[in-house]
């Protein structure tokens, strides 16, 4: 999976990121669902759904966007203190291909993680009987929210 071990300060890390993300409604509102959270880096899918296309098959930038989006700020969730939060301040995204399988897998990982600030990146296959084909890649930056003492 990752290159270079990275360590999570908070222990229960993946049950707190779990948590939060999954009780985001956009994250409901589009199937979300995490297949592996590991410091610095988290795979999701996100199940294809007509609601989602913008043509019959085919998923819109919007949905490919949010998978994106959700795995690279995700990562870099992986490594912040306990009780602390981020949130996505940029993403740029480049559509590479068409998503047009059965779903969405999206790979983030942290490329530089700062205490205010960290820098992640995510690949977003399209999924079709087994086989994954690159559709988008995705270069984000998390602003990491210490909680309120």
């Amino acid at each position: 999976m990752m290159t270079t071990t990275m360590h999570a300060p908070n222990p229960a890390f993946a049950d707190a990121l779990r948590r939060t993300v999954l009780a985001m409604p956009m994250a409901k509102a589009v199937g979300l669902q995490f297949t592996s959270i590991e410091p610095g880096e988290v795979n999701l899918e996100i199940p294809y759904s007509e609601s989602l296309s913008f043509r019959p098959g085919q998923m819109q930038a919007t949905a490919i966007f949010a998978a994106a989006d959700f795995a690279a700020i995700a990562a870099a969730g992986t490594l912040l203190p306990e009780g602390w939060i981020n949130a996505s301040i940029d993403c740029t995204l480049k559509i590479v291909g068409p998503a047009n399988g059965d779903k969405l897998v999206a790979c983030g990982r942290v490329v530089n993680a700062g205490k205010l600030i960290t820098l992640s990146m995510a690949d977003v296959y399209s999924v079709r009987n087994g086989q994954k084909t690159l559709c988008a890649t995705a270069l984000a930056t998390a602003r990491n929210i210490e909680p309120k003492q």
